[in-house]
C-alpha cells in the first residue's frame, strides 16, 4: 500500500481542508474511488482503465449509482470514507453544492467531458417510432388535459390513441429512476418542452409556474412508465426480451447495442453522433465529472487521473472516449475544459 508523501502530509498539517479524522482515514486508501451517473460510467471506466495501464497508480474504482445518488455520496464529506469524484449526466444543482459546503466539501473541480443524447429506443424486432416531444409528454405525464381541457388521469393506453401515425402498441416505457441525471434531463428536454406545446397547459407557465412544473415533472404510475433502475444495460436486455417496449437511456448505450436495438426519430431527427454534435438532435445534454480538490495530494494519483481524463487523447475528436460513444466538445470548449482541469480551477455555487 502506498503511503502519503511528506509534502502531502505537511499540506494536511497546514490545513488544506481535510478534517483531522478524514486526513487519518485518507492514509488508509491508495485507490481513487468514483461514483455517479450510469451514462458517464462507460467513459470514466475507459479513462480509469487507460490510466491504470500506466502502472504508476492503481486503476480507479468506478461505481454506477446514478447522478443524484453519486453526488449525495460525493458531498457527504472529506476523507477516505467519501468518494473522490462523481460522474454526472447533468450539472450539479445549487442544493447539492450547498450540501457539499455544509459537509466541508468546499473546493469542487468541474470537468465537462462532452455531450450525450437521450434516446427512446426499442428492439429491432419492434415497430419504428417517429415521435414529437408533445406526443411523448402526452404518453408519459401522469395527468393530461381531457376533452374539456381540464387535467385528468392519463387515459392513453396505446401509442396510436395519441396519434394514429404512432404504433398500435401498448405504451410501455422502461426508464431511469428519480436519482438519475438521465431522468432529470429527459424531464427538462422532453417533458417540459412537450408540455409547452399543449395549448391548455402552456399558459400555466406564466400564470402558475408551480402548477406547470408539477405537471411535466410527474410521470405516470399506472405501469405505462416503469422505473427500470440505474443499470442501462439491463434496460437493453429487457427491450430485447420484449420488442413492444421502449427504453430511455443515453446515446452511448444505443451505439454499443446497435445490432439489437434502434433509436426513435424525435421531431424528424434520428439520434446520431453528428446530430448530437451539431445540436440538430434536440434531446442532448452535456456530461460532467466532479472532482474533490481537497483530496488532490492526499489520494494518490487523483491529480494525474484528472489530467488523463481531460487530455486530448481521451476527450478529443480522435480520443479513445469517442470509441465509447462520447460526442466531443467543440475544440475551443475542449481546450478550456482541459486548461481548467490542469489549473485545478474550482467552481462557484450554481444559480439553481
Amino acid at each position: 500500500m502506498k503511503l502519503l508523501s511528506t509534502t502531502a502530509a505537511a499540506a494536511l498539517a497546514l490545513g488544506v481542508g481535510l478534517l483531522a479524522s478524514g486526513a487519518a482515514e485518507a492514509q488508509s486508501r491508495d485507490q481513487i474511488r468514483i461514483v455517479g451517473s450510469s451514462t458517464v460510467y462507460p467513459f470514466t471506466t475507459a479513462a480509469a482503465e487507460n490510466f491504470g495501464k500506466g502502472g504508476q497508480f492503481k486503476t480507479p474504482v468506478v461505481e454506477s449509482t446514478g447522478t443524484g445518488g453519486g453526488l449525495k455520496l460525493f458531498c457527504g464529506g472529506v476523507g477516505a470514507n467519501f468518494p473522490d469524484a462523481a460522474n454526472a449526466s447533468r450539472a450539479i444543482k445549487k442544493s447539492e453544492f450547498d450540501d457539499c459546503a455544509k459537509n466541508g466539501v468546499t473546493e469542487i473541480i468541474e470537468l465537462k467531458i462532452g455531450f450525450d443524447g437521450i434516446v427512446l429506443a426499442n428492439s429491432k424486432k419492434g415497430p419504428d417510432f417517429k415521435v414529437t416531444r408533445q406526443q411523448l409528454f402526452l404518453a408519459l405525464a401522469k395527468e393530461v388535459p381531457g376533452k374539456d381541457g381540464k387535467l385528468a388521469a392519463n387515459p392513453y393506453k396505446n401509442w396510436n390513441d395519441i396519434d394514429p401515425s404512432l404504433p398500435a402498441e401498448k405504451i410501455e416505457v422502461l426508464g431511469p429512476p428519480p436519482t438519475s441525471g438521465t431522468r432529470d434531463a429527459f424531464l427538462e428536454l422532453v417533458m417540459e418542452k412537450g408540455a409547452e406545446k399543449v395549448e391548455s397547459i402552456a399558459g400555466l407557465k406564466k400564470s402558475d409556474s408551480k402548477a406547470f412544473d408539477k405537471i411535466w415533472k410527474t410521470l405516470r404510475e399506472d405501469g405505462a412508465y416503469i422505473d427500470a433502475g440505474e443499470n442501462d444495460n439491463l434496460i437493453v436486455q429487457k427491450l430485447e426480451a420484449n420488442p413492444k417496449a421502449v427504453g430511455i437511456f443515453g446515446y452511448s448505450f444505443l451505439e454499443e447495442n446497435a445490432s439489437q436495438i434502434k433509436g426513435a426519430t424525435v421531431e424528424g431527427k434520428a439520434p446520431t453522433f453528428e446530430g448530437i454534435a451539431d445540436g440538430s438532435y434536440k434531446v442532448s445534454r452535456p456530461l460532467f465529472v466532479y472532482f474533490k480538490k481537497q483530496h488532490i495530494g492526499v489520494i494518490p494519483g487523483l491529480k494525474e487521473f484528472l489530467a488523463e481524463y481531460a487530455s486530448d487523447k481521451a476527450m478529443g475528436e480522435e480520443g479513445y472516449l469517442g470509441e465509447k460513444g462520447l460526442v466531443p466538445l467543440p475544440a475551443e470548449a475542449a481546450k478550456s475544459s482541459e486548461e481548467a482541469a490542469k489549473s485545478l480551477k474550482t467552481i462557484s455555487a450554481p444559480a439553481s
